[in-house]
């Protein structure tokens, strides 16, 4: 008898990439913040699923990509050939699971035999990944009114847990002195900054990417070791006692040392990401965003899981999070923003790097290294 798995409401989401209309390897995690629908279709071509399309394509009041947004998994070769499946802004998206590793994840598809029939289904999941309604497809359709109406019954996202939330960062002024933030903002201002890009999974290596619809900074590297002993110092008094009195982790290793520059006159700003997701990040434990200034507009932090309140740390203060959770920051609509943004892990995670390093890209070899103690 064909196995599947039960998803029941509760659950965590499970991750995945997939193949989409639009992107070769979408992240579907990166579209927490809102409340998120999977329909697993099996083939448009089937008159319950063009009916279930016909629902939800006239719902745009719902799936709008602020209060939901809506996803059509289908397995149908035909599908994406026929080309009748398409992406329409805002709200509705279509992913191509012709391997079936979607549907089995969610219990769609039974998991050790590709003859058994698809089960299809919607899921609709909250802001936070966490799954709300499985409503399995009925032959007489009443499965499309009843997703509809869980949807129009939910609480606008930011509400979805009955109060506003905060998200599990640490706030922590006074991290870098007056003079120190000036000194890193001068370092920056006197040798420039290169562009900055981000990382992704390439054939089983970790390379570095550009793409500035998804992210524009430019960061400038910090070689002089005396400065970062400094820096290592500050850290190790100020945010390595306060993570582990709230996250009972101890910290022991730093990554990256870098001033970043955000510029309204080139639209900076870095679009929802995660920072551990590539086999050359995934040591990485938690993120500090160290704002040297505070004279500019946007360039703001906000954990979209968690409802839309965004962070802006005073000049010399920073913002303390888990590198798994979802985060942006908003353009920078006047002035720029200068920020310190390292990684911070332990000596288990320092191995994992170690044996991961093997997938890096040769430029992604970039300085570690402990965090000695201060001086007595």
């Amino acid at each position: 008898m064909a196995a599947y798995i039960n998803r029941l409401p509760g659950d965590p989401a499970p991750y995945f990439h997939q193949r989409s209309v639009a992107n070769p390897n979408y992240a579907f995690d990166t579209a927490a913040g809102r409340w998120l629908v999977l329909c697993f279709l099996g083939s448009a071509a089937d008159a319950h699923s063009q009916a279930a399309l016909t629902a939800v394509t006239a719902r745009t009041d719902l799936f709008d990509d602020e209060h939901a947004s809506f996803f059509g998994v289908s397995t149908d070769p035909a599908d994406e050939a026929r080309g009748q499946l398409r992406d329409r802004y805002p709200g509705y998206r279509f992913l191509w699971d012709m391997d079936r590793s979607v549907s089995r994840l969610y219990g769609a598809a039974a998991q050790d035999d590709t003859a058994a029939p698809l089960r299809r289904l919607w899921v609709v999941m909250d802001p936070t990944l966490r799954i709300r309604h499985v409503i399995p497809f009925r032959p007489d359709r009443g499965d499309i009114p009843e997703a509809l109406a869980a949807l129009d019954a939910l609480p606008p996202p930011a509400a979805f847990a009955g109060f506003p939330l905060q998200a599990p960062v640490l706030v922590l002024p006074g991290l870098f002195e007056p003079a120190l933030c000036q000194e890193l903002i001068a370092l920056y201002e006197s040798e420039g900054g290169e562009e900055s890009g981000f990382m992704r999974d390439v054939g089983g290596r970790t390379v570095l990417m550009t793409d500035a619809g998804h992210k524009k900074r430019r960061d400038c590297t910090i070689a002089d070791s005396a400065l970062i002993k400094r820096l290592q110092e500050r850290f190790h008094r100020r945010v390595v006692p306060e993570i582990a009195r709230a996250f009972q982790f101890q910290v022991t290793r730093m990554e990256r040392y870098i001033v970043s520059c955000y510029a309204a006159e080139e639209g900076g700003h870095f679009r929802a990401h995660r920072d551990n997701t590539t086999l050359g990040t995934a040591h990485r434990r938690f993120a500090v965003s160290v704002n040297l200034n505070d004279a500019f507009e946007g360039g703001e932090v906000s954990f979209p899981e968690y409802g839309p309140r965004s962070f802006k740390a005073p000049a010399g203060g920073g913002v303390v999070f888990s590198c798994s959770l979802l985060h942006a920051v908003s353009p920078v609509t006047h002035g720029r923003r200068f920020a310190f943004l390292p990684f911070l892990y332990d000596e288990a995670a320092a191995k994992l790097r170690e044996e991961n390093r093997v997938h890096l890209a040769p430029r992604q070899k970039g300085p570690r290294g402990a965090i000695p103690p201060p001086p007595a």
